[in-house]
């Protein structure tokens, strides 16, 4: 804060000097005057002595005229320089006063609206907190300075979770949904928050925040890791089961998080075999054999002079219900169409991510010129179909690519 102050006071003497100058222009002024008001006080005197010693009788004509002009030739150059068209006085208290008052309004607005506070925090946030209750501290301040920031209230949240704080979390995660809308993920962590904070009870307001997630997002992770938990601790394993399998294929095959999942679901597993229940266990004949979806592909005729052979045309089949990405992909080019193409689990771009681990999925074909899988500039679309399907599919790339 030192630099920021000497800027201020560095400008406060910039705004005193508009004051102060004029004042003592004004003063120098003043004594000018002064002088110049005694100097023609002087010459009226001179005047008079000469007009009493031609009347007596002891100046001629002549030497009344010399003496008059060199009287007033004394007074000209006496009075030369000054500034004869000055003819106005400065106040001598108001410009002082103000001079006085000012600095003292301006510091006394900006301590009630100014935001020294602000770049007390910012200059913090450059350096890294030494503790988690350093950056718990930094962020309660960021929010309390910017409560519309749904960023700074959402890693609030994420930081009292961290300390085992729920309830402090769930109030920082409705701030976050209130400034940041009702997006799934906040919606999620919200719910979460809410459940631990309740002692893992799944009441109606985290029941309705996790439906209202997936609604929006069905493969919203946080919501489908906390039903899975929240199923799991009622007894209610089939469905634990089922939110933590939907879970577990959206991961990367080395994200850390998958084996935990997998031995909760082998636990859910061991639990329904002891209750009685029957468990249908994943048949690895889908594994082996895979899932295996022909289809043959072509270009509008519309379409062929505004393409070029060179450009590329990704085939891929994705999951009605799931992950948003290919499940199988392969790449041809314009001058390969018409082209008939097998997509299967050998064209799985994820290992967990297969044909034959979704039961409907939707065939797509992307003209891309850039040679980017995700957006291209033509495109066609089948209606869902099931991974069983075994008759060859027709798809026409006939339709802009617009998301």
């Amino acid at each position: 804060m030192i630099d920021f102050w000497l800027a201020a006071g560095l400008l406060l003497l910039v705004a005193l000097a508009f004051l102060l100058i004029p004042v003592l222009r004004g003063r120098k002024a003043q004594t000018e005057e002064d002088r110049t008001s005694l100097n023609v006080a002087l010459y009226q005197e001179r005047l008079a002595e000469l007009e009493a010693q031609r009347g007596a009788g002891t100046l001629t004509a002549e030497q009344f005229e010399a003496g008059r002009a060199e009287a007033a030739r004394e007074l000209l150059e006496d009075t030369e320089g000054a500034d004869s068209g000055r003819s106005y006085r400065l106040g001598k208290a108001l410009p002082l006063v103000v001079a006085v008052l000012l600095p003292a309004l301006g510091f006394g607005l900006y301590l009630h609206w100014g935001a020294s506070d602000k770049v007390e925090l910012t200059r913090e946030l450059r350096e890294a907190p030494r503790s988690i209750e350093e950056m718990t501290s930094r962020l309660e301040r960021v929010v309390e300075a910017q409560p519309e920031s749904a960023e700074g209230w959402y890693f609030l949240g994420r930081t009292y979770m961290a300390q085992d704080r729920p309830a402090d979390a769930a109030r920082a995660y409705e701030q976050a949904v209130k400034q940041g809308g009702r997006e799934p993920e906040l919606l999620g962590q919200w719910a979460q928050a809410l459940y631990f904070a309740s002692q893992k009870k799944l009441t109606p307001e985290v029941k309705a925040l996790t439906e209202e997630a997936l609604k929006a997002d069905p493969n919203e992770i946080t919501s489908l890791g906390l039903l899975g938990i929240a199923g799991f601790e009622d007894g209610r394993f089939q469905d634990a089961i089922g939110y933590w399998e939907r879970l577990i294929v959206q991961l990367p095959p080395d994200d850390p998080s998958r084996g935990a999942l997998q031995g909760g679901i082998d636990k859910a597993r061991e639990k329904l075999k002891e209750s009685g229940v029957a468990v249908e266990e994943p048949a690895p004949a889908a594994a082996t054999t895979g899932a295996q979806l022909k289809v043959r592909v072509d270009l509008a005729g519309a379409l062929k002079d505004k393409v070029q052979p060179g450009d590329s045309v990704f085939i891929f089949a994705r999951a009605t219900s799931g992950p948003p990405m290919p499940l199988a992909v392969k790449r041809m080019t314009v001058a390969d169409l018409p082209v008939e193409v097998a997509l299967s689990d050998a064209d799985a771009m994820m290992p967990q991510l297969k044909l034959s681990n979704f039961p409907q999925v939707q065939l797509v074909a992307r003209i891309s010129r850039g040679g980017n899988a995700t957006a291209g500039e033509w495109i066609g679309r089948s209606s869902p179909l099931s991974t069983g399907t075994s008759e060859t599919q027709r798809l026409t790339i006939d339709s802009p690519d617009e998301k």
